[in-house]
């Protein structure tokens, strides 16, 4: 399968881009471990998930265990396709900025 190069605004935002980097590599996570592994509060990661889900990119889950509501978010085809594209584009700026100064000194 061949990667879309293809920078994209919704996922750069760095807290996004750490969310999508994060559930790239899981089935899926939890809220609370994502909210902690972030460090950020409850409605700063709503928000951030409510972009993502909007674009089609992450699925939020609810479901009831224990008498509690957990929520999950794991990544979409769409959104593998789409952070594979952002990490493709990305590469090829640091690439091409590597490139471009090939050869040259510091000064």
């Amino acid at each position: 399968m061949t990667t879309d190069v293809r920078f994209d605004e919704v996922i750069h935002a760095p807290q996004r881009l750490r969310i999508v980097a994060m559930l790239a590599s899981v089935a899926g996570l939890e809220f609370g471990a994502v909210r902690d592994a972030l460090d950020v509060s409850d409605s700063v990661l709503s928000k951030h998930l409510k972009v993502l889900e909007d674009a089609g990119y992450v699925k939020v889950q609810k479901t009831k265990r224990s008498g509690r509501t957990w929520t999950s978010a794991s990544l979409t085809r769409a959104g593998r396709s789409a952070y594979d594209g952002h990490v493709a584009a990305l590469r090829a700026i640091v690439d091409g900025a590597a490139e471009a100064t090939a050869g040259t000194e510091q000064r």
